[in-house]
């Protein structure tokens, strides 16, 4: 079919804008010399005629324009323009989507996919005791992120508090003598170590000494750097920068409240006190899903029992404890999610004990590659070490 044009200079030309069968149309040039002022008409017959039309799927929308069968008048500058608009809107469009699809990705590499240790059955836990202290200075953000590098699940460590109550990484709640140098550079000896007691110290106190320099005199492998005692809010922080980064899903945190009644409120909180700022860290950084609490202090596990249910508890038994589990669990007052003893302690009957009971067991500290294997031969639930290459 011929569609004709009238030029406004009243020559006629012949432009074939649209040439359309029954099955598909295909659009053709303006003219030559029409210049783009031609004001016409284009016909169609109504009879067999598809309507055609563009259909754009954008940001799960879609979009007909359509072309009537009908004869109607239009000018090729008007058609060009509402071309050029069809374009630019769905260059708008496109760019919009870009965006949104971008903020969902950052919400939701935000929080990365990785769910509650009460929830789920994650494996062998492949625990690194203060983070990897065989290998770098304990209780350290270094030492974290090493661990991880080697593959650890769950990042062992201690807290204590500072006077200001800040919550800090740190086995004992002073500077030991085996790894800390005063602001002078000295070394602190071993007969004024809890002299420098940090729940005396504010934050900013324990920041000038260093726990990284001093040879460590039982771990001789161990990497010599110039460190500090972080913040737990730090070290989630960091974990939670170096994951998004590399891309990897969140560890978990077995952390210890180092406290005991003879020592309340001299070098630490009491129990409840003690809970209520961990908790506080814990939340305010929203990692609820990726906690455990442990202490050979039943007094900080109950209170938590009690005052935070939906968080995992962690009895820990020393090596002189040779009680039955019948009896600590008895003094505990609850069932714990995880019973960690002394390595030596694990035998085939408190494994067979413990699973009648869905107590998951996880020993400290293995430092021996064989000893590993022989515990993962028992069934045991992870292993704690100072050693995670040893994993």
């Amino acid at each position: 079919m011929v569609r004709s044009c009238q030029r406004q200079d009243s020559k006629k030309c012949e432009a074939n804008f649209f040439e359309r069968s029954k099955s598909s149309g295909v659009p053709v040039t303006q003219p030559a010399g029409c210049g783009g002022k031609c004001n016409g008409f284009i016909t169609a017959n109504k009879k067999g005629l598809k309507p055609r039309y563009l259909k754009l799927n954008i940001m799960k929308f879609t979009i007909r324009i359509t072309e009537p069968t009908l004869t109607y008048k239009t000018s090729y500058t008007s058609t060009k323009h509402f071309l050029t608009k069809c374009f630019l809107f769905i260059i708008t469009a496109t760019i919009l989507n870009a965006c949104v699809s971008n903020k969902n990705m950052s919400a939701n590499s935000s929080h990365v996919q990785n769910p509650s240790p009460a929830n789920t059955n994650r494996g062998f836990d492949k625990q690194g005791h203060r983070g990897c202290r065989g290998l770098l200075p304990e209780n350290t953000i270094a030492a974290m992120l090493k661990a991880l590098d080697l593959g650890v699940t769950t990042l062992e460590m201690d807290i204590v508090f500072t006077k200001d109550s800040v919550a800090i990484l740190s086995h004992e709640p002073f500077f030991n003598h085996e790894i800390s140098t005063k602001p002078d550079g000295s070394f602190i000896a071993e007969k004024e170590e809890r002299n420098y007691n940090i729940f005396k110290m504010s934050f900013g106190e324990t920041q000038q000494y260093d726990v990284g320099l001093k040879p460590h005199p039982r771990f001789p492998q161990q990497q010599k750097i110039a460190v500090h005692k972080p913040s737990l809010a730090a070290l989630f922080d960091a974990v939670k920068k170096d994951m998004m980064t590399r891309r990897r899903p969140f560890p978990f945190y077995n952390i210890e409240t180092k406290t005991m009644p003879a020592t309340d409120n001299v070098y630490h909180p009491d129990p409840a006190a003690f809970v209520d700022m961990l908790m506080k860290v814990i939340k305010e950084k929203d990692m609820e899903e990726f906690v455990m609490i442990q202490s050979f202090d039943v007094r900080t596990l109950q209170y938590l029992h009690k005052n935070y249910p939906t968080i995992p508890t962690v009895l820990l038994i020393e090596d002189y404890d040779r009680r039955p589990l019948e009896e600590q669990l008895k003094q505990l007052g609850f069932t714990p999610n995880v019973y960690s003893p002394e390595n030596s302690l694990v035998t085939r009957s408190l494994l067979e004990k413990c699973r009648q009971q869905n107590i998951k067991v996880i020993p400290w500290t293995v430092n021996d590659k064989t000893k590993i294997n022989e515990l993962k031969a028992m069934g045991v639930d992870g292993i704690i070490s100072d050693y995670p290459d040893l994993f």
